[in-house]
């Protein structure tokens, strides 16, 4: 019998979706030294998420250097947890804005009865300009698609159709302003055509145990 699935922390998850794209995608298990490039993480703490995934029976081990990795659960469980899979498609910045990424980087299970809407997605946030709004550097956004938005809702902007940041939104008439949660950052102020709102943040989720609607 295969082992009940544990849930994961958030950074354990990140290492789970990390291999399953390579796995996936062909390129077989990293070795420790290319999962800690790829992750930016130190070797020890590759290794120890390793073992993490391997106890909560994510992923099974063999071999003499434990090089060969079997994935356990290629995907979510959401009709018996009750779950829907998002996608994770990229960083934003709750500071400076950050260069857009539009790459796939796995998936995050969210609370179905909370999250309802269409086609959410997530991204996963850096920077501390939002922190007054409960967003930490780390943290999951769980976005609602949207190219609109309301005076005061935190939404996902892109900015000359490059930069992506987390802010709150105003509309003054003649220009648009992204208020950060944090004193020691500036409001930032546009021309109406250099701001695209993206989405709404409905949630942040830090782990899968923990989420915080907005």
């Amino acid at each position: 019998m295969r082992q009940q699935q544990l849930a994961l922390t958030s950074r354990q998850r990140e290492l789970y979706d990390y291999l399953r794209s390579r796995i996936n995608g062909g390129e077989g298990p990293p070795s420790l030294r290319k999962a800690a490039e790829d992750l930016k993480i130190s070797h020890t703490a590759v290794a120890s998420l390793l073992q993490s995934l391997q106890e909560k029976g994510w992923i099974r081990r063999e071999g003499r250097y434990s090089r060969d990795i079997a994935l356990l659960a290629p995907d979510f469980p959401e009709s018996a947890s009750g779950g829907r899979s998002v996608p994770i498609i990229g960083r934003v910045a709750a500071g400076l804005p950050l260069y857009a990424q539009q790459e796939w980087a796995g998936n995050v299970l969210v609370d179905a009865a909370i999250y309802r809407g269409s086609n959410l997605f997530a991204l996963r946030v850096q920077g501390d300009s939002m922190q007054k709004a409960g967003i930490f550097e780390g943290d999951l956004a769980i976005c609602e698609p949207r190219q609109f938005a309301a005076n005061g809702e935190i939404v996902v902007a892109l900015i000359n159709n490059e930069e992506a940041t987390i802010k709150r939104f105003f509309y003054l008439g003649d220009h648009i302003k992204l208020q950060p949660e944090n004193d020691s950052y500036p409001a930032m102020v546009y021309d109406l055509g250099e701001v695209l709102i993206q989405g709404k943040v409905i949630g942040i989720q830090r782990g899968p145990e923990q989420m915080a609607a907005l």
